[in-house]
C-alpha cells in the first residue's frame, strides 16, 4: 500500500511536547492508518483501531518473530541500536519486548507480587511514606511537585518491593530515566553511549544486591527471582533483565502521571474541589489521569504474518505503533473528551495497554496515586500553580511535566 506522511506530525518539537492532542487529532481524521516515515511505522490513533492492533493474534513486540538474525542486525545498525552489549542484553530484551511462552514464564514468576491483594498489603506502608514526605515539605509554601514529592514516592516504594534500600532509590531513578530515554525517536551516538553506560552501572549495582540476597534471602522480589533462577525458570540475563524492567517501570511513568494529574487538577479547578467534597471519588480520579495525559503514549507492534487490519492489508514484518495517548482523547469512545472528569464512568481508557501485555504494576500505580492525591487534598485547603506556563517532556513515548512548581496554603494538622 502506497503510503502518504503524516500531515505536520513532528513529536521532537516544542508544540507536541506544549499538547500533542491537536497532532493526534489530526491523526484519528485520517482514513485508515497512516504512515510515519521517521520511523517506518504504521500509526494507530483511534480507539477502535488502537484496540484492533494490540489485541490482534498475529500481533508481537519482538523482531524475532518476523525476522532473521541478520535482518535483525541490519535494523539495530540502521537504528543506532548496535554496539551496545549490556542494553542489548537487559533492556533490548525483557519482559515488556517478548512474546509467547517466554513472556508468559517470565511473568509468571513475578505476577504473584503484583497482584490486588498483595498490592493492598502495601496500604499501611504506602501511606506512612507518603505522610513523612509531606511532613518534611509542609512547612514550606512552595514546591516542585514532579522534584519534591512524585519523585520520591514509586521508586521509593518498587525498591522495597524488589529489595532495594531506600537510600539507594535516587540513583535508580537516574539509571532508569538515561536508559529509557533511548527509545524514543532521537537516538543519537550521544545518548546511546549515555544510555550503555548506565546500563552497565545498573546491572553492576544488581550483581552486587543479587550476591547479597544470595547469602542471605529475604522476603523480597529478588530473593524471588534468585529462586527461580535456581530451578530453571530464569536464566541469568533474565533475572536481570526484568528487575531492571520493573524498577524502571516503577520510577518514570508513575511519576510522569503524578505530575500530569496534579497539573490536570489545577488547570480544572472545580474538579478539584469536587474531590474534596467527594472523596469517594479519588479512584475513579486517579483512572481519568491516566487517560487524559497517559504517561507512555506509544509502543509499537510486528505482524507475523500478512494481515488485513483497521480496514487494511499489510505484509509480514510491518511495524505498527499504537498511540494510547491519541485512542484515550478519541470522542467516539469519551464523551467530551478533552475535559478532565474525576467521575468519569465508565472509563474503558488503555493507559495500561490490552491483552498480555497488560500493565503488571497497574494496581500499584493506581493505589500510589490515590493515597498521595487522597493526603494532598486532606491536608492543604488551597493549591494552585505558580506559573501558569508547565513545561512537558519532549518525545513520543513519554507524556509528563518536567516540573510543576506550585504553592499551597492553609496546612491542616492531622488529627492523631
Amino acid at each position: 500500500m502506497s503510503p502518504s506522511p503524516v500531515p505536520a506530525f513532528e513529536p521532537l518539537s516544542d508544540a507536541f511536547a506544549k499538547d500533542p492532542h491537536p497532532f493526534y487529532a489530526a491523526l484519528r481524521a485520517q482514513p485508515g492508518l497512516t504512515y510515519f516515515e521517521d520511523f517506518d511505522v504504521w500509526l494507530a490513533a483511534r480507539f477502535d483501531d488502537v484496540s484492533e492492533v494490540v489485541m490482534h493474534d498475529k500481533m508481537v513486540r519482538s523482531l524475532d518473530h518476523v525476522a532473521g538474525p541478520e535482518e535483525i542486525a541490519d535494523q539495530k545498525r540502521a537504528g543506532n541500536w548496535h554496539d551496545m552489549p549490556h542494553h542489548s542484553r537487559f533492556v533490548q530484551f525483557s519482559l515488556l519486548d517478548s512474546d509467547g511462552a517466554v513472556h508468559d514464564r517470565l511473568r509468571k514468576q513475578v505476577f504473584k507480587l503484583f497482584t490486588p491483594v498483595m498490592v493492598n498489603n502495601l496500604h499501611d506502608s504506602i501511606q506512612a511514606t507518603v505522610d513523612a514526605l509531606f511532613d518534611a515539605l509542609a512547612d514550606r509554601s512552595e514546591i516542585d511537585f514532579v522534584e519534591d514529592l512524585a519523585a520520591h514516592v514509586p521508586g521509593h516504594i518498587i525498591g522495597r518491593i524488589l529489595g532495594v534500600p531506600d537510600e539507594d532509590c535516587p540513583q535508580l531513578r537516574t539509571w532508569s530515566e538515561n536508559i529509557v530515554q533511548f527509545f524514543d525517536i532521537d537516538r543519537s551516538d550521544e545518548r546511546k553511549a549515555l544510555a550503555e553506560r548506565n546500563t552497565t552501572e545498573f546491572y553492576h549495582y544488581l550483581l552486587d544486591l543479587k550476591a547479597s540476597r544470595e547469602k542471605a534471602p529475604r522476603d523480597d522480589l529478588l530473593s524471588v527471582m534468585i529462586d527461580a533462577e535456581r530451578q530453571g525458570h530464569m536464566s541469568h540475563d533474565e533475572l536481570f533483565s526484568t528487575a531492571m524492567l520493573i524498577l524502571m517501570a516503577g520510577h518514570g511513568s508513575t511519576i510522569d502521571v503524578l505530575g500530569s494529574g496534579m497539573h490536570a487538577l489545577l488547570r480544572f479547578p472545580a474538579e478539584m474541589q469536587r474531590l474534596r467534597d467527594e472523596p469517594g471519588l479519588m479512584k475513579t480520579a486517579v483512572q481519568e489521569m491516566f487517560r487524559y495525559e497517559s504517561p507512555l503514549p506509544f509502543f509499537h507492534r510486528y505482524c507475523t504474518e500478512d494481515v488485513e487490519i483497521c480496514g487494511q492489508g499489510f505484509p509480514r514484518g510491518t511495524k505498527f505503533g499504537v498511540l494510547y495517548g491519541a485512542a484515550n482523547r478519541d470522542p467516539k469512545q469519551f464523551p467530551d473528551a478533552d475535559r478532565f472528569d474525576v467521575g468519569r464512568s465508565p472509563n474503558w481508557h488503555i493507559a495500561f495497554g490490552r491483552g498480555s501485555h497488560f500493565c503488571l504494576g497497574n494496581h500499584l500505580a493506581r493505589l500510589d496515586m490515590d493515597i498521595i492525591f487522597s493526603t494532598l487534598l486532606r491536608r492543604f485547603n488551597s493549591v494552585e500553580l505558580v506559573e501558569e506556563t508547565v513545561t512537558y517532556k519532549r518525545g513520543l513515548s513519554v507524556r509528563g511535566p518536567e516540573s510543576l512548581q506550585i504553592r499551597w496554603k492553609n496546612h491542616q494538622v492531622m488529627d492523631p
